[in-house]
């Protein structure tokens, strides 16, 4: 029985026999195909700017140059109509970068062996990598947005119902239901900002380490594929040896994740019967398997879970990075692996999370109910008392010994007291007036807050302005 040799990997003519091809298991461990497939078009349009870039300084012919984007734009139309089964893909072929190779010199003979001229596969995956994260954090921030237009068309629709605030999960003081939307939408534009540092130096032209001795013309590519890259990489070694701006992405969505799992707890708990605070929508709880009255949070438990699997990549990338010396190392092909994963994962809790915002409703009656347990507003009858001359510290004494007075007559509302009461807790008597009464009760409490930035009705409502300015709409997502 015949045995088919396999052909030695095109890179790998120095050794004797077949090399790595030999071996399925080496062949298999080495390929990166499973998860770099998705880089095709960023290769393919990095790959013609090179080839433009080498015509530009007469190192191939306009002839050549003509074959490689013929060949190239063929080869991206197959494989985005045909996708995984594209016959092209061949794991002896390791990854992405040499089956389209590949596969353009079979259409184009020696035009597609002149490609490669002064570059390195650690150069191309460098730049491929960079044009794919401009695509990535343009889609990335898109999501935001779009969760953030929902957070805002809630507020707009519930955003003065007035709910407790909490710390350390108990209730501290009233607020309304669009500064608390708001609070998150502040959250996840700072995810936004996080990504607008991220590294786009072109690096292409810097070869495997040290450069190429050919006539390369750099900036010319880097104009070519301008505004994905902005500048070119100022050592070759560097170039080549950083995954710098795949750490920063996946630290973005580390930090994206974390918010996103902050707000589904909230999310979580306010849907409890115990708080009734929101109804979540049938599309997005699920029933149980034993009891059959229950409407389980499990979309938003799922987004709190999956954080884990994001605070994961990157601290596979950290870890990966850290004991590298300087230089390309094979260990940076596993890069991809893990800021894929956190990139996908990442994107269907912000489309979940967008869609959860949109058809969620707060109950306001049910809020209503229980408002005023908790002495929501002894603060701002301490802040009374600091515009009557009491010092704070003070009034936050004789508040304290008013609010243990109501639970010793089984009084929830310090506006039950009466003025002999509020004036018998105070060193100076008759310092409490009538007016005390407008600072009492969660509803008067709203619509005192003046600071910049407050919770109240006139913090939400600059807020809301604001958000409509910087986005320049109304708010409404599409």
């Amino acid at each position: 029985m015949c045995m088919t040799t396999p052909a030695p990997k095109p890179w790998e003519h120095t050794k004797s026999g077949q090399g790595s091809a030999a071996d399925p298991l080496a062949a298999r461990f080495v390929s990166s195909l499973d998860y770099d497939k998705r880089l095709y078009p960023h290769d393919i349009k990095g790959s013609i700017a090179h080839a433009r870039m080498l015509e530009h300084v007469n190192l191939i012919t306009p002839d050549d140059l003509k074959e490689i984007e013929r060949g190239l734009n063929e080869i991206e139309s197959e494989i985005t109509d045909q996708g995984d089964a594209w016959p092209g893909w061949k794991v002896e072929l390791e990854d992405v970068h040499m089956c389209i190779e590949a596969a353009l010199i079979e259409k184009t003979g020696d035009a597609g062996r002149k490609l490669h001229t002064g570059r390195s596969r650690n150069d191309q995956v460098a730049l491929d990598l960079i044009l794919w994260l401009e695509d990535a954090v343009g889609e990335f921030k898109d999501r935001l947005l779009d969760l953030i237009g929902e957070l805002l068309l809630l507020s707009e629709s519930a955003g003065t119902i007035v709910m407790p605030s909490y710390t350390h999960l108990q209730r501290a003081q009233p607020i309304v239901v669009g500064a608390e939307l708001l609070a998150w939408s502040d959250a996840f534009e700072r995810c936004i900002w996080r990504t607008d540092g991220i590294g786009k130096l072109s690096p292409i032209g810097s070869g495997a380490i040290a450069g190429s001795a050919l006539s390369l013309d750099r900036s010319k590519t880097e104009g070519l594929l301008y505004p994905a890259v902005e500048g070119v990489s100022t050592n070759s070694i560097d170039s080549t040896a950083s995954r710098d701006a795949a750490l920063d992405f996946a630290y973005a969505l580390s930090m994206t994740s974390m918010w996103l799992s902050r707000w589904a707890e909230q999310w979580i708990i306010y849907s409890t019967t115990e708080f009734g605070f929101i109804t979540l929508d049938d599309l997005y709880t699920t029933g149980s398997s034993m009891m059959p009255q229950k409407q389980n949070p499990d979309m938003l438990e799922l987004i709190r879970g999956k954080t884990g699997l994001v605070y994961g990549s990157l601290m596979a990338l950290l870890t990966m990075c850290k004991g590298l010396p300087i230089g390309y190392n094979r260990d940076l092909q596993e890069d991809k692996r893990h800021v894929f994963a956190a990139y996908d994962s990442v994107c269907d809790c912000l489309d979940m999370a967008t869609r959860i915002v949109k058809t969620t409703k707060f109950n306001e009656e049910k809020i209503k109910q229980g408002l005023d347990k908790g002495f929501l507003d002894a603060t701002s009858l301490a802040e009374y008392l600091v515009t009557k001359g009491v010092p704070f510290r003070t009034a936050h004494q004789v508040v304290g010994k008013l609010v243990q007075a109501c639970r010793d007559k089984g009084y929830e509302k310090l506006s039950l007291l009466t003025l002999d009461d509020f004036n018998a807790a105070c060193p100076d008597k008759k310092v409490v007036e009538k007016d005390v009464y407008d600072w009492l009760g969660p509803e008067n409490v709203v619509k005192r807050y003046q600071s910049a930035g407050n919770a109240g009705l006139s913090g939400f409502k600059e807020q809301l302005k604001a958000w409509k300015d910087r986005l320049g709409n109304t708010g409404q997502s599409e």
